[in-house]
């Protein structure tokens, strides 16, 4: 992986675990030679990655909508920002971008941003690692609901499975440096049995 994509909150949360997750996640992208690809905002978890990431000597892209630029505070130590029109287009540039997906804690955009890369995966349009940092049990709700998902038969075992997570972040990179995408058929049953 050269490039990898974090989504996570422009505040910073309640719990400080999820900042100092965020200074080691971008310190290991460093110590590994990979890229950091996120929304360009200099506040929040945002700002924590994409500074530590600056701190240690590492590139960053950042992709940020334009009309986000102001309320977002576009980074500006930034070599390379690429501003976009509109938030759809920030998430196909940046998956244009990215050869692996990171959720970081965050709330809307970043389950937004992460799930859509998810269900490109399921559906064969790339072939890349999602993953939670699942910092301090956050997404223990999100990961339980899942696997209801599998129990109902919504999700194929399979593509539950391309859902990597782990709480720490040298451990998560691991995961990801040794994934491989399932191949199955998406549906469970087109019948409707």
């Amino acid at each position: 992986m050269k490039r990898i994509a974090v989504y996570c909150g422009a505040c910073f949360g309640a719990d400080p675990l999820y900042r100092k997750a965020a200074k080691e996640l971008g310190e290991e992208l460093v110590r590994r030679d990979i890229e950091l690809v996120f929304g360009g905002g200099n506040v929040g978890l945002m700002g924590e990655i994409s500074d530590a990431v600056l701190d240690a000597g590492g590139k960053v892209i950042g992709v940020m909508p334009r009309f986000l630029q102001a309320k977002e505070i576009a980074h500006e130590r930034l070599a390379h920002l690429i501003l976009v029109d509109s938030m759809h287009e920030r998430k196909l540039r940046m998956s244009e971008l990215a050869e692996g997906f990171i959720a970081m804690p965050g709330g809307f955009g970043t389950l937004d941003e992460f799930f859509e890369m998810l269900s490109w995966a399921q559906l064969g349009q790339h072939p890349f690692p999602c993953a939670m940092l699942n910092v301090a049990g956050y997404y223990d709700p999100l990961l339980h609901m899942l696997e209801h998902m599998r129990k109902e038969r919504f999700i194929r075992p399979e593509h539950l499975s391309m859902v990597l997570h782990h709480a720490n972040p040298v451990h998560l990179l691991d995961l990801m440096e040794t994934y491989r995408t399932p191949t199955v058929e998406k549906w469970l049953d087109r019948k409707g049995i």
